[in-house]
């Protein structure tokens, strides 16, 4: 009798739970505006050499919540600016998370790499000599970026609801291998289908509805840099124009871009607002493309992150002695490099022999991992993990939380060029990367996307 009641009290209550249904996840969505309140530098080309004039459109930082089965939150925050530094990205993360609790680990800052958007506190400012007037407007917008965050955040969190999310992945192709296609020549080898190099196609999509309903927020990516325009006007460049086409095609969303590995890529041919705006058109449409053919996968599952700074290894560090010869170098971003290094020695400080450079992943359910990389990463290192970690369900976003450097693969590395060492300067760094750069990077994220799994 004590069994008989015993499986009956377990065949209730099994089919009771049987019939619960399932918990939804969560998400909410907000967007502040961050377009500079006066004239102030732009950031991106070392040619620039007055203040912005006006906007073409506004930039915006754009935040989306995650919230899994178990409660577990997650928060993208993605802007519209050429980059943050370690410093910017350390003083958000604390300000998000004394005010809303998220760990580290919980927090993806994204760049969409502009180059008609502000100089961002340390971020490239070694490319400009500018003047107290000016270097006081920096700090100034460095204090109004943080709180515009929080404002974007604090919105989204105050609209987090039950939610369906489902993520696809397009195709857009008018990104380029600039090492290895002569800008003047791109349109006749786009033509003739002779274009080299390297690249990375796919256009990430991840969409939030209301359950069973209307379209909430889209976040999507491409590895492209954000070159078209080189004008004294503020923009998101193709990126914004981009996001305005989607939410005018989707009243009342929020659409969202993250970069990928698009350190060597271009939109070419560019520096006209039609290009800037077609390229805009183009990836829209390759994200309407994924909604529209119900090309999507629903997000199940728990929400999985990790978050870790790794010692990244510069190459060999200068001499005191070959920095004395390169202070008097007639390029005055070496010269200007090397006097502060200089100063460093002087002072009895080191010169690091490596940076900390973040490595996050995040597993969104049980099918879809997504890589953060901070720098300006080149195209090889999303081809090579998204080979490597599980194809066809693997993102990989640079710029993220931290843009400190050009990230080479170990190929171009030894090639050299700008994105290969040459760029360094004007982050500020002493010299180039070790030859172990792309395997410390490889690494770091095998180790982490691991851990995201074991949880």
């Amino acid at each position: 009798m004590r069994f008989l009641t015993a499986l009956l009290l377990f065949t209730t209550t099994s089919s009771a739970q049987a019939q619960e249904p399932a918990k939804p996840w969560k998400a909410g969505l907000g967007k502040a505006i961050i377009t500079p309140q006066k004239p102030m530098w732009m950031a991106g080309y070392a040619s620039r050499d007055k203040p912005a004039e006006s906007k073409l459109h506004d930039l915006w930082a754009k935040a989306l919540i995650l919230e899994d089965t178990a409660g577990k939150r997650a928060v993208l925050v993605t802007l519209d600016l050429v980059g943050i530094d370690r410093a910017m990205s350390r003083n958000i993360c604390k300000a998000l998370r004394d005010r809303f609790g998220f760990a580290r680990e919980n927090i993806i800052l994204s760049v969409s790499h502009t180059h008609t958007g502000p100089v961002v506190g340390n971020n490239l400012n070694e490319m400009f000599f500018l003047a107290p007037e000016q270097q006081a407007r920096v700090k100034e917008y460095a204090d109004f970026l943080p709180r515009q965050i929080v404002k974007a955040v604090a919105d989204a969190d105050k609209n987090t609801a039950a939610a369906e999310i489902s993520w696809g992945i397009g195709r857009a192709t008018f990104a380029v291998n600039r090492r290895n296609n002569k800008e003047p020549d791109v349109p006749k080898l786009k033509e003739a289908g002779q274009l080299k190099g390297p690249v990375d196609h796919d256009v990430p999509v991840l969409t939030v509805c209301e359950p069973g309903g209307r379209l909430r927020g889209i976040v999507f990516g491409y590895a492209c840099h954000a070159t078209v325009l080189a004008f004294f006007q503020w923009s998101g460049d193709y990126p914004g124009f981009a996001q305005i086409e989607l939410e005018k095609a989707h009243p009342g969303a929020v659409a969202m871009f993250f970069g990928g590995c698009g350190g060597d890529q271009n939109p070419l041919p560019r520096r006209t607002v039609a290009l800037a705006e077609d390229y805009g058109k183009q990836l829209a449409r390759a994200v309407e493309s994924v909604i529209e053919k119900k090309a999507l996968r629903p997000v199940g599952g728990v929400l999985s992150t990790r978050y870790a700074e790794i010692p990244l290894p510069f190459g060999e560090l200068p001499s005191r002695e070959e920095l004395a010869v390169s202070a008097q170098s007639k390029n005055k971003h070496v010269a200007h490099q090397a006097r502060k290094l200089l100063e460093k020695l002087q002072e009895k400080q080191e010169i690091p022999a490596s940076y900390p450079y973040p490595v996050q992943v995040w597993s969104i359910g049980a099918d879809l991992d997504l890589v953060a990389l901070g720098g300006e990463v080149v195209v090889e290192y999303a081809l090579r993990i998204k080979k490597e970690l599980r194809p066809g369900k693997t993102w990989v976003m640079g710029y993220a939380n931290d843009v400190m450097a050009y990230i080479p693969s170990l190929r171009v590395l030894k090639e050299g060029g700008y994105e290969g060492g040459g760029a360094m300067v004007y982050y500020g760094l002493p010299t180039v990367w070790s030859p172990r750069v792309e395997e410390t990077i490889i690494e770091a994220v095998h180790a982490e996307a691991k851990k995201t799994r074991a949880r």
